[in-house]
């Protein structure tokens, strides 16, 4: 019962995190489509008309950073986190461990 009250206590935020994920991906995608789309002679051409230059490279810049950096930095923090958890736990099982029980 009481491992059932703090997976329960738990569980709201990673919903909340699901939800903020899907809100600012819809967000995000909505926005560069916005402003990179033209409707030219009836027909609209999504993802190619820039007004200028630098917004194209801008939003170049920001899709990789956020498609691309942003991702590959908080894996490689979480991979980072679970790999210093795991060395600890070894080392302490190791630490704790009786040699002489396994002698004998």
């Amino acid at each position: 019962m009481r491992l059932q009250m703090k997976v329960q206590k738990h569980v709201m935020p990673v919903f909340g995190a699901i939800a903020l994920v899907w809100v600012s991906t819809i967000g995000f995608e909505v926005t560069v489509t916005v402003v990179s789309s033209d409707i030219v002679e009836g027909t609209c051409i999504p993802y190619g008309v820039y007004s200028s230059y630098a917004t194209e490279k801008t939003i170049g810049a920001l899709v990789f950073v956020v498609g691309f950096l942003f991702p590959l930095m908080m894996m490689a923090f979480c991979y980072s986190r679970i790999v210093y958890a795991l060395k600890n736990k070894v080392i302490t099982n190791v630490q704790c461990y009786d040699f002489k029980m396994v002698n004998e």
